[in-house]
């Protein structure tokens, strides 16, 4: 990016966090996740879009004018649009929250890429492992000339579900959660543009760092398969967190998160345990990651999945454990238990999902040194 596009994107996100409350946003994914971020932007008094991309989610926000909220945050939030047409559904909107399965991301960033305009930015909520990059990729593939900020969480800001087709709930709000920008010196200004709306948003290092804080790597895909027998004979009828890790398994889910945090620290990146995530996120202390666990209020009554034909295998396999086991592979770090958890899935679900995930290649790095990767989250051209 040159020295004139950089001042002209810094000046185009200094006038976004001039608008305050003119602020205009679009949520991408009618969801869980998506009703309850469009409801409560309404309830706060932004102006909301929300994009579905089947127009027979959005009939309920259509004939309301809105969605009902309850939970941490209660009322009516109106939408502004309710659409299934990206190009509407972009129009006039300075930021774009994307709260859909990490799976739809490059698809989405296809369809979005000739309709995104200077000075927008585009937030993945979460990113998953190397969602940004991912992103970011397709829209260099799809030649968008669009001068963009693109970013991610390392989670989900809401426990959330949706209620009906016009209504949410918001269970609980995490304490703070981890938000970083491609490249990495965009933070500061595109946490100014969102402070307000969102200020349990903090700073991460880079997107090297929100992706490798993905609890959901952990917690998910080993859990979810070594419960395999209870899910399919029950349908999920147990408590899945509080129930579901016993001493043993969270013993195999520490096993995975030490490959998680070898793979980060080798890249350079500071991340927390899963054990240590949990104090951090919902005050839930916890000498091992069983009693973290046990602690863990928020999960209280959180019922397992009813069978395994469920985005914490068929998302959370492809799109985070397999771009932490491909960056472990590049920099010649093991991940012996990460590449287990895949195989096993794959088996399960009859899928090659190390060929269906996020490869070096798309997410951009394909051939890159650890230098070369480096540069490319922090901002620097490498020579």
């Amino acid at each position: 990016m040159s020295k004139s596009t950089e001042e002209k994107l810094h000046r185009l996100l200094e006038a976004a966090k001039g608008k305050g409350m003119g602020l205009r946003f679009c949520v991408v994914g009618a969801g869980h996740g998506g009703m309850a971020m469009a409801a409560y932007l309404g309830l706060r008094g932004y102006p909301v879009h929300l994009y579905n991309r089947s127009e027979k989610n959005l009939q309920g926000v259509l004939w309301s004018g809105g969605i009902d909220l309850e939970g941490t945050h209660e009322g009516f939030g109106p939408v502004e649009k309710a659409t299934s047409d990206m190009g509407e559904a972009l129009s006039g909107v300075d930021v774009v929250m994307v709260v859909t399965p990490s799976t739809a991301h490059r698809s989405l960033a296809e369809k979005m890429a000739p309709h995104l305009v200077d000075g927008q930015i585009v937030i993945l909520n979460p990113g998953r492992t190397g969602g940004a990059l991912e992103f970011q990729q397709a829209l260099a593939e799809k030649r968008c000339g669009a001068l963009v900020c693109i970013g991610e969480t390392s989670t989900f800001l809401y426990a959330s579900r949706a209620l009906s087709r016009s209504s949410a709930r918001i269970f609980r709000v995490k304490n703070a959660v981890a938000l970083a920008t491609l490249p990495a010196h965009w933070i500061p200004p595109v946490l100014g543009v969102l402070a307000d709306a969102f200020p349990e948003f903090k700073a991460g290092t880079n997107v090297l760092s929100t992706s490798m804080e993905n609890i959901g790597a952990i917690f998910h895909p080993a859990l979810t398969l070594l419960n395999a027998g209870w899910i399919e004979s029950t349908r999920g009828d147990f408590d899945y967190y509080l129930q579901g890790i016993t001493p043993t398994i969270a013993r195999i889910l520490t096993g995975v998160d030490d490959d998680r945090l070898a793979v980060s620290k080798s890249l350079g990146v500071h991340t927390v345990s899963a054990r240590e995530w949990l104090y951090l996120t919902y005050d839930s202390p916890g000498k091992t990651l069983h009693e973290a666990i046990q602690k863990t209020e928020s999960y209280r009554g959180i019922k397992a999945p009813a069978n395994l034909d469920h985005r914490y295998i068929f998302e959370d396999v492809p799109m985070s454990l397999v771009p932490m086991s491909e960056l472990g592979a590049a920099l010649k770090v093991p991940t012996p238990m990460i590449d287990l958890v895949i195989q096993l899935a794959s088996a399960a679900h009859q899928k090659d999902y190390r060929a269906e995930g996020r490869t070096m290649k798309r997410m951009g790095l394909d051939g890159m040194s650890l230098r070369e990767i480096r540069h490319r989250v922090i901002g620097i051209k490498s020579k």
